[in-house]
């Protein structure tokens, strides 16, 4: 299929450019049924939309016409939610409508306003603009949308949740009635349709089917790691698809400084992009990415939506997205316009769940592993170097000199050695990142009702019987012996177990089940760990970390066999202590147990027993006083004694409780027959 286009200059255009086939959502809006009429667009990021949209105003801009007239008022206005997405859509339409002689200017907040309403004076064909911005200059009599032929609405949603409504809907009164209005959303939420319906006049609506399921181009990735090992993990990812442009999300701008001095120490060429930053810095970073001279981008939700960047290949979730959306919009920012691209999630332990949920509402499935290793990244290094064009290049007059000195004064050998060092100079080193080896796959299947009702503890079962149903905590038996080791941290420095197993399982790169006691003293913690695992233990925990705590073995006095936590039931019992009336403990005594019931009688009482009575209470018998219903009453009572002073004045009670002669007890107003 190609593009049935009545504009000979946007026909040209495309081809120069090498677009030969459109996409979906090109397609619908360049239908016969869509020229001319009001559209409501449900379309993904990174599907080609904003060319969609601009050969869709063309035949209402051009008209028949090769050349639009010249630059006066403007005949189209595109309001975009971001600075970056408006920059980049004033990019797209300037080579779109090059041959039409069309002036193409941007309006967005962070620059200067003194400069745009220089560039308004002059005339313009199409403005681009974000809303806060376009309101301004329409209230400052700036801009005059009185001969608007063409309003286009891109990302409204995002428009509507970043809170510019009142300025939407402003702009939007302003302009003519007859003028075209293109809405385009990923999404059509109630307050999208409400805006159509307020604002635009027999709405063609387009669902392109390609809105209704994941990014068929992007790949999904779930990696396991670490809580302290995602900035690792992001290094190994970085260096493991050394792809040409990378981006790398954070939910705070404190993070996106924080990861980005990580990526810098490395020897990344990394740039940042956040809401702190001023529009020209915001500029600079991207320009920087475009042009190679950095290859990863740190950046916030807010800051990246829209750009779109060539040969951006990996999308790294460092931190999970707070839904589904923000993951999408996330990830469209690669595979786009029918490339291929990666999408990465890191996942710690604690997040499975919501990763797991983020992916089902997305509908896209995930790969779960681990994060590269060292020896992946080298493996591939040497793959890179021998593929490298570096290589198999001509040798130059210039080089045939230097080539001869280094063949006769050294070993092929050495000249390799030589080269393999400057190639690896070059590269960020690889991370030692664990994977915790959870997945979805590890998963128990889920068991039905028969099951568990077959298989649960029976009610009073101790839970270390060990009888059918059961589920023991841990196996029984002895681990065998153990070995202490001392950290130089302690109570008055906060330590804490909760903080320490974890920093112990990392660090050593051993199991929960593998560590013994932890006895924590005000300046120092001791530590046990199972004999089997403690050198390899001692090995990994003793290379410094970024927590700066010191892990080493204490003597071999402290060595002796662990505690079994098999069956509690093996251990003996703790004698029972019994006191005297001289309140000194003597031997066990045992329980006076009674004979179990039969037939249901309870044994009778000895005559030594006394009958239980409350404490200074008489005993039952037939001479308690009685009710006036001539019941037996339930125990004695005390008289009913009025505390404080009497009602004095006050009249007797009469006729259901109320004063005689008085106002009902209440809130001083009669109640209601």
């Amino acid at each position: 299929m190609s593009f049935s286009l009545t504009s000979p200059p946007l026909a040209r255009a495309l081809a120069d450019r090498n677009y030969s086939e459109p996409t979906p959502v090109q397609s619908a809006v360049l239908e016969e049924r869509a020229r001319g009429r009001d559209l409501l667009v449900s379309s993904q990021t990174g599907s080609g939309k904003t060319i969609a949209y601009g050969l869709a105003i063309g035949e209402t801009l051009l008209g028949e016409a090769e050349r639009l007239g010249p630059a006066a008022a403007p005949l189209a206005l595109i309001i975009a939610p971001t600075r970056e997405l408006a920059l980049q859509v004033q990019r797209e339409l300037a080579w779109l409508y090059a041959q039409t002689g069309a002036r193409v200017i941007s309006c967005v907040g962070g620059m200067d306003p003194r400069r745009e309403a220089m560039l308004l004076g002059e005339g313009a064909h199409i403005v681009v603009g974000t809303p806060g911005r376009l309101r301004d200059h329409i209230e400052r009599r700036r801009l005059d949308v009185s001969e608007l032929k063409a309003v286009v609405l891109d990302e409204a949603d995002e428009m509507l949740d970043l809170g510019f409504r009142d300025d939407l809907e402003f702009i939007l009164k302003t302009t003519p009635e007859g003028r075209r209005s293109l809405l385009f959303s990923a999404t059509f939420p109630k307050a999208i349709v409400q805006l159509a319906q307020s604002y635009q006049h027999d709405a063609l609506r387009i669902e392109v089917e390609a809105a209704r399921r994941g990014h068929a181009d992007i790949a999904y990735k779930a990696v396991r790691v670490y809580p302290k090992e995602a900035e690792l993990a992001v290094v190994n990812l970085l260096r493991f698809h050394d792809a040409p442009v990378s981006l790398v999300f954070c939910n705070t701008r404190n993070a996106v400084r924080h990861l980005e001095a990580i990526l810098l120490e490395r020897g990344f060429a990394a740039v940042a992009l956040s809401g702190e930053l001023g529009q020209n810095e915001r500029n600079a970073a991207l320009q920087a990415l475009r042009d190679g001279r950095a290859r990863v981008c740190v950046a916030t939700d807010v800051a990246a939506r829209g750009i779109d960047l060539p040969g951006l290949d990996l999308v790294i979730h460092a931190e999970l997205p707070n839904d589904s959306e923000v993951m999408q919009h996330r990830s469209g920012r690669t595979g786009r316009a029918g490339k291929k691209g990666t999408s990465v999630l890191l996942v710690p332990q604690s997040r499975r769940r919501k990763a797991e949920r983020l992916l089902m509402e997305g509908r896209v499935e995930a790969e779960w592993i681990g994060p590269p290793t060292a020896e992946e990244i080298r493996a591939l290094d040497q793959e890179r170097l021998l593929s490298d064009p570096m290589l198999s290049g001509e040798i130059g007059e210039d080089d045939v000199g230097m080539i001869e000195a280094l063949m006769a004064g050294r070993e092929a050998r050495e000249i390799a050695a030589a080269l393999v060092r400057l190639y690896r100079a070059r590269l960020p080193a690889g991370e030692e990142a664990g994977d915790p080896g959870f997945g979805r796959d590890e998963r128990k299947p889920v068991r039905s009702t028969e099951d568990y009702a077959a298989k649960r503890r029976p009610f009073g079962a101790g839970r270390d019987e060990g009888e059918e149903g059961d589920r023991p905590r841990k196996p029984a038996g002895p681990r065998g012996e153990t070995v202490w080791f001392r950290l130089d941290i302690g109570r008055k420095q906060g330590a804490d177990p909760r903080q320490l197993l974890p920093m112990l399982c990392r660090r050593g790169r051993i199991t929960r089940d593998e560590v013994g006691a932890i006895r924590i003293f005000d300046r120092e913690t001791k530590v046990e760990i199972d004999a089997d695992v403690a050198d390899r233990f001692y090995e990994s925990a003793k290379v410094p970390d970024r927590d700066r705590i010191t892990i080493e073995p204490t003597s071999e006095a402290e060595r002796r066999p662990a505690k079994s936590f098999g069956d509690k039931s093996e251990r003996p019992a703790a004698p029972r202590k019994n006191w005297d009336a001289a309140g000194a403990a003597g031997e066990a005594a045992p329980r006076k147990r009674f004979p179990p019931k039969e037939g249901g009688e309870r044994e009778q009482r000895g005559d030594d027993r006394k009958p239980y009575h409350g404490a200074g209470r008489p005993q039952r018998d037939d001479d308690r006083p009685r009710r006036d219903d001539g019941k037996p009453g339930s125990g004695y009572k005390k008289p009913f004694a009025a505390k404080g002073k009497p009602f004095a004045g006050k009249p007797d009670r009469q006729d259901g409780g109320r004063p005689a002669g008085g106002k009902p007890f209440g809130k001083g107003k009669p109640r209601r027959g």
